[in-house]
């Protein structure tokens, strides 16, 4: 690790229409913090499975930047195994985030260096003044704040800023399963004393469509019922698969027993059993991807 270093990981996914443009800006802003603070630094793309001319692109940029690093995804894996990557393989000392998509002002990472230099362990922005519909977008983005912020203890009021700036350890703690990145820096077992928010001002894509969407608050929910699991979670594993099992037997002994003797309280003790058992089956499941994705890990990538 190069204690005079900055890397910057920037995800993208067939963002032909933005990868320059938000090179352009990058470059800019790293050059400026070279030259003022004396740090080097690298500039990781991470293209995850384009089928656009996004890689093309930037294998172009790559001839004639020498701090441009590739790492090309074997397919599509989504942002959470794209980080993963990126984290990886930065040399940084501080290791930075930001989307392909133009929203994300990179100027703003003068002001999370100068965080992080200060002590913190993760700089985090928060948006304001967003140009994303209300019902859409912003209204789930403030709702699962909330709840992410009373599940995991971690009072980040905009987990979903892909500006953050880390102390390059913190990271590198943990593969993230798809799904993860909606909790970081929670899921890298952070306390509130050792994060800071900034404000930073929310933009519009510069090209292209958004790749999200409305269901990604139900996905939110989904993973976070197994957040408070994770630090146990090869024993959690086994725990709630044979919960699982176990509410599945019940429901079915009492299924028979309500044939030979119908009563309504029965229906309802089966409900709430088939209820357990869907639960206890969604988090196994969240916690075997957890567990797959710490031995395994979650990316296949060539750096071009």
């Amino acid at each position: 690790m190069d204690k005079k270093l900055i890397s910057l990981i920037i995800p993208m996914h067939n963002e032909e229409g933005n990868v320059r443009f938000v090179f352009e800006e990058a470059k800019a802003i790293l050059e400026e913090i070279r030259s003022e603070k004396g740090y080097e630094y690298e500039l990781i793309f991470v293209n995850d499975g384009s089928q656009d001319k996004t890689l093309e692109i930037l294998k172009s940029l790559k001839r004639t930047e020498e701090r441009i690093r590739i790492l090309n995804m074997d397919r599509n894996r989504g942002e959470a195994s794209a980080l993963s990557a990126g984290f990886y393989y930065a040399c940084g000392q501080y290791i930075f985030t930001m989307d392909g998509d133009g929203q994300n002002d990179p100027r703003y990472i003068k002001d999370l260096l100068e965080k992080l230099e200060g002590g913190y362990k993760v700089a985090t922005g928060f948006r304001i003044k967003r140009k994303e519909p209300f019902f859409s977008r912003r209204l789930p983005s403030f709702l699962a704040n909330r709840i992410i912020g009373f599940v995991t203890g971690l009072k980040v009021r905009d987990n979903g800023c892909s500006l953050k700036g880390y102390v390059a350890e913190i990271p590198k703690r943990r593969q993230i399963p798809h799904g993860f990145h909606r909790f970081l820096p929670a899921f890298f077992e952070v306390t509130n004393e050792e994060v800071v928010e900034i404000p930073v001002l929310d933009r519009k894509r510069y090209w292209g469509k958004s790749h999200y969407g409305l269901k990604r608050t139900f996905e939110v929910l989904r993973e976070l019922i197994t957040f408070p699991f994770l630090k146990k979670s090869l024993y959690y594993e086994k725990f709630f698969k044979a919960l699982s099992y176990g509410h599945i037997i019940l429901a079915l002994s009492i299924g028979l027993w309500l044939i030979f003797s119908p009563n309504w309280w029965k229906i309802l003790l089966i409900l709430a059993l088939s209820l357990g058992a869907g639960l206890s089956r969604v988090i196994y499941k969240n916690l075997n991807r957890y567990n797959l994705a710490q031995r395994e890990g979650v990316f296949q990538v060539e750096e071009l």
